[in-house]
């Protein structure tokens, strides 16, 4: 049987974490997230609604990986980037 060398990772406001694992082939990103043991540490994380990713492209939880894939976990925004241009912008013409 055939393994892959991937990473998963994950960052809160608090700390972030960098899991190195080994996988078998044909191993989906879910699969791969829950082989980590990284839904232990952060029980936080709800794949349900939680996004994912690949070297930073969204992805489906049941995409293949390859050798080398870097999974990413993201959070949601906490702050419209939108509302903050327009707050930033407010507040440069009234400098």
């Amino acid at each position: 049987m055939s393994f892959l060398q991937i990473e998963v990772v994950f960052a809160d406001s608090q700390q972030q974490k960098s899991i190195q694992i080994s996988v078998p082939v044909n191993t989906n990103v879910s699969a791969a997230i829950k082989l980590s043991g990284i839904l232990l540490e952060f029980p936080n994380i709800d794949l349900s609604k939680n996004k994912v990713g690949i070297f930073g492209r969204l992805c489906n939880l049941d995409a293949q990986i390859n050798q080398g894939d870097r999974i990413e976990i993201y959070q949601p925004l906490r702050v419209d980037p939108k509302k903050i241009r327009i707050n930033r912008a407010k507040n440069q013409k009234t400098s």
